[in-house]
Formats: structure tokens, sequence, C-alpha cells
């Protein structure tokens, strides 16, 4: 071959090769895009009403493999038993018939936004109370079909779902939240649910929660058999722990210092009825508000809470001391009598002595008359002697440590001086000195008993 026909070969071959990437290059991939979608969901070529085959395009049951991001849980609330969580929830499948041609490599998949083009599973939340989904701007849902025929369902959705709850050890509780997922119509002869392999659920990192913190949550299984048949079910359960800051200083230490409050009626003086009943009523008053308030946040349940034992108790030890004001009262009211009584049996002593020794200045001029050293029977007078003789003659008794604790106080109300002995001291002031230490101390062994039994059950608990 002539060299100058060999050039024009050359030249036409480059021409016809520059022309066919021209071609490419210009080739519309959302047009091949419209014209592979209308050749897979064309009229009489897709049904959307028939599920897929099974695993290798077996008969068996379809299997859908599900996976959550949960992006926010914004309440858990006790009252009604429930929470709300906002969460972008995908499903997987293979659908055969949905296959096409990827050009190469160069299509990726087919991005849809209306469901009802290709079959969906009837998934469904069965602890679900409300639920909405986000069309702002755009519906938050897509469908992305693979070369190979799978489809990938996305969609955003905000839930309240119930989650019963045991409150016996609120607040130092934790409570476990479900998330259950069901097929509603399609039995497991037909549709099978699945976890998706590797990391099922994933949270957001920054997830707060106001009151409570997800310790950790677990995926599982919960199929369910009713009258007609067996459905497919997944479930991921919730951990949250509640945290105890908030209900430590809302409300434990201000009703220690309640409790403790009260105890300032010990150290007062007895005759300061008005400070004495006024501190023990508005504590109890004041007690009694923070009871209701507890109770009004929480459901009217059955059994009793850890926090109804703490308010039970510091109500019990706030009426305790109101009470133990009126026990003071009627003792010294009762000590005031008494020695009304003693002086007046000494007045009356003093009388008489006053008028026999009267009687024996008249007589001191009489005719002694000897008398034998005889006791009759019967003698008042001498009776009255031996009985002193005998009491003085008594081995003194050895005070007890109690006894000799309290003599130290200052407890008679008339006389400023130390108890000496049985019938001397004043019973008022002896109960307020014995409050001053039994309250204190009876109610440090409560909080010992308390926390450590509550503490313990929920170790046992985790």
């Amino acid at each position: 071959m002539a060299p100058g026909h060999v050039f024009w070969a050359i030249f036409y071959f480059a021409c016809l090769c520059s022309a066919s990437l021209a071609n490419n290059a210009k080739v519309n991939f959302r047009e091949k895009e419209k014209k592979i979608l209308d050749q897979i969901l064309g009229a009489g070529k897709y049904d959307a009403r028939i599920r897929p085959s099974g695993i290798n395009g077996t008969d068996g049951p379809a299997v859908v493999r599900v996976n959550i991001f949960v992006r926010s849980i914004s309440k858990i609330d006790d009252v009604t038993m429930e929470y709300s969580v906002q969460l972008t929830f995908r499903e997987q499948w293979l659908d055969e018939r949905l296959k096409f041609d990827d050009i190469g490599g160069r299509l990726k998949y087919l991005t849809l936004t209306e469901a009802n083009r290709v079959w969906m599973p009837d998934l469904f939340f069965s602890n679900e109370k409300e639920g909405h989904f986000h069309n702002i701007i755009m519906p938050n849902v897509y469908i992305r079909i693979f070369p190979y025929g799978s489809v990938l369902y996305s969609i955003r959705i905000s839930l309240t779902l119930a989650c019963p709850m045991n409150l016996k050890l609120y607040p130092l509780d934790r409570q476990v939240c479900s998330l259950r997922m069901a097929s509603y119509g399609w039995t497991t002869a037909d549709l099978v649910f699945l976890w998706k392999e590797g990391d099922p659920v994933q949270v957001v990192k920054n997830l707060h929660l106001p009151r409570f913190t997800l310790e950790k949550f677990l995926t599982d299984y919960c199929n369910s058999k009713t009258n007609t048949g067996e459905y497919s079910c997944l479930k991921v359960d919730l951990l949250f722990k509640r945290e105890f800051s908030y209900y430590l200083i809302q409300i434990y230490i201000p009703c220690c210092m309640l409790v403790i409050v009260s105890w300032v009626s010990f150290w007062l003086d007895q005759g300061a009825v008005p400070a004495r009943v006024s501190l023990g009523v508005t504590t109890l008053l004041t007690m009694a508000t923070q009871t209701s308030g507890i109770n009004a946040s929480l459901p009217p349940v059955s059994y009793t809470k850890a926090i109804d034992v703490w308010t039970g108790v510091c109500l019990t030890f706030v009426f305790g001391a109101l009470l133990e004001f009126a026990l003071v009262n009627y003792a010294s009211r009762s000590d005031m009598h008494r020695e009304n009584m003693k002086k007046k049996r000494r007045e009356m002593e003093q009388a008489s002595l006053d008028a026999a020794s009267d009687l024996l200045d008249t007589d001191s001029n009489a005719t002694f008359a000897m008398k034998p050293l005889v006791r009759h029977p019967g003698d008042p007078m001498a009776l009255e002697k031996l009985r002193q003789c005998e009491v003085h003659m008594q081995a003194p008794k050895r005070p007890s440590c109690c006894r000799s604790w309290l003599s130290k106080f200052p407890t008679s109300p008339f006389k400023k001086v130390p108890c000496l002995g049985r019938g001397q001291c004043s019973r008022s002031k002896r109960i307020d000195v014995i409050s001053r230490i039994t309250f204190p101390l009876v109610f440090a062994l409560f909080n010992l008993v308390y926390w450590s039994t509550y503490l313990f059950r929920e170790e046992e608990e985790d």
C-alpha cells in the first residue's frame, strides 16, 4: 500500500474514534435512568402487589434487613409512661425483578421518592402511640434501586412509644424502653425481618437527656404467634439510667434540712410555746407540701416507691418533733402540779409543827412524868420516827450511768441546780434532753439502712 493511502486510512480511523468518544461524552445518564425506570417499572412489567421471591429466587420468604439511626430522644415521661424518639429507619431487601444494566458501572443506583411504585414490607411499630413523617422541605424519604435488584428504603420519622416502667426504686431506678417492629399482614412463611449484620442500631454521639443517661441498647427478636399465624418481629431495648443528682438536690437534701430544722424545737425553752408550736407546724406543712409535689409528678401506682419511704419517714420525724413538744408541755404542767402539791404538803407540815411547838411551850411548867420506853401498838408518832430511822439506815443506791448523765443537766424548773435524785428532776426537761440525742441517732440509722438497702437492690437488678 502506498504511503499516502496509509496516511488517509489512519486519519479516517482517528476521526471515527474521536466521533465515538464525543458521542459517549454526550450520553445523558438522566435520560438513561428514565428509560431504565420505564423499562423495569412500566405497565404490565412490574406489579407492586406481589412480594419478591425468597433467597436465590426460591419460593421461600422474602428477607428484609433492618437498621435504624437514633437521631434524638426528646423526653421520657414517668406519668404517662412513654418516650419520644426521632430516628432514621432503613430497610433493605432483594427484588430480582428490578435488575438493570449499570452501563459499565457508571450508573450506581436509581433513586425514587414514591414508595408506592415498588413492593414495600408492611412493617409497623407495635408499641407506638403517636407518629408522623417529616415533610419539610420535601418528604424525608427515598428509595434506591441497585443494579443487582437490591432495594434500600430510608425514611425519617418521629414516634411516641409506650414504655412500661417499674418505679419501685424511683429515683434510684433504671428503665428499659423498647422499640418493637413487626409485620402486620405477612406471616413468617412470606416475610422475615432480620437485623442488619454489623451495626444494626446507631445512636447520635451528642445525645443528651435532661434526667436520664442512655447506658446501652440491645437488639433482639420478638416473633409473635396469633390465631392468624406467626409474624416476624424485631425489637431494640434502650436501657436508661436516671440521673440521681437532680433528685438529691431537689428532694433529698431539702427533706433532710426540714427534719433538722424541726429538731431546733428541742433546744428552745419550754415556756416558748408560740415559737415551738409555729416551728413544728411550719416544718410539718412544708414537708407535706414537698411530698404532694413529688407525688404530683408521678403516676398513682399501687406499690411503694423508694421516694415514698424517704418522704414518709421524714414526715414522721417532723410530726414526731411536734408531738414531742405536746408531751413536753404536758409533762411540764404535771411537774408544776406536783411541785404545788409538795409545797402545800410542806406548808401543812410546818403548820402542824408550829402548833406542836406552841403546845410544848404551854406545858413547859408542868411536872415532867417518866414514861416507859415501850412502843404502844397503833402509836402514829412512833411509827413515823421508826420509818425515818429506817430511811437513814438504808444504804444509798448506786446511780445508773444514764441517770448520772442526766443529772449533769439542770432540769429543775424551779431551782437552777442539777438533779440530785428521783422525784427532784423535771420530766419535761428530761424529755427534751433525750430527744436531742435520740432523734438524730434514729435518723442517722434510718439513712444507713435506707441507702444500703436501695443501693444494694439497684446492684442486684444490674
